[in-house]
């Protein structure tokens, strides 16, 4: 399948250091690369067309938003965040710190999330955390950061990197619907774990998160689920 021509990987506008996803054509770039890595990608392709950006914005509700789908579902999350919003929107840190633990939890936040939504806010309003500045981070720079928050693990910290910050190589390898999909795909003996995805995915480097963007496609396939996600 001709899916554009082959081109160098995007650049940032500001610091033009680390490559990012920014257009349907840098998505397109990254699936023919892929293709060529691994054929199986192409069945998705063919299926379910190129997948969306899964864009967000790089701010601290986005951040927010991802703590509270962590190990739940999409629909419990998308439940949870809807009365998050109606209470902290515009989500100002010093707003936050104004709810204790179990303010927090009663929105239906765990106890480990709302203490993760304070230790955020708090390392804004100290200063400990920028998001302007994690434009100009590197990949490992900014998951470094993340993981340094209370209740910030990898799969979040990869996640924030794919689509807050758009990076091409993000590989959010602990994504249960990534393990299912590749499973699946790949015709897998079993769901593999972080370790064994990220060993299967150092072929799609640089263009791991055009591949993960491809395996949820999968993902929404296998479970009967729309292709809009944003």
């Amino acid at each position: 399948m001709a899916i554009g021509k082959a081109r160098a990987l995007p650049l940032t506008s500001d610091a033009k250091k680390f490559p990012v996803i920014e257009t349907d054509a840098d998505i397109a770039t990254g699936a023919e690369f892929l293709v060529g890595r691994e054929p199986c990608f192409e069945k998705v392709i063919a299926v379910h067309g190129l997948p969306s950006s899964r864009r967000v914005e790089n701010c601290l509700a986005s951040l927010l938003k991802i703590v509270t789908e962590q190990l739940i579902s999409l629909k419990a999350a998308d439940a949870i965040w809807r009365r998050i919003e109606s209470r902290l929107h515009p989500f100002e840190p010093r707003e936050i710190l104004k709810f204790s633990v179990e303010d927090l939890q009663s929105l239906g936040l765990t106890r480990a999330k709302a203490r993760s939504f304070q230790a955020i806010a708090n390392a804004i309003h100290r200063g400990e955390l920028d998001f302007d500045s994690l434009h100009q981070a590197s990949d490992q720079d900014v998951l470094t950061k993340l993981l340094a928050l209370p209740g910030i693990g990898p799969w979040t910290a990869d996640i924030y990197l794919l689509t807050a910050l758009g990076r091409a190589d993000a590989c959010p390898a602990g994504d249960l619907a990534l393990q299912i999909a590749a499973q699946d795909l790949f015709a897998m003996d079993g769901r593999p774990t972080p370790k064994v995805f990220l060993e299967r995915a150092e072929t799609w480097k640089p263009w791991r998160s055009v591949a993960a963007r491809l395996l949820w496609s999968h993902y929404r396939g296998l479970k009967g689920l729309s292709q809009r996600v944003n």
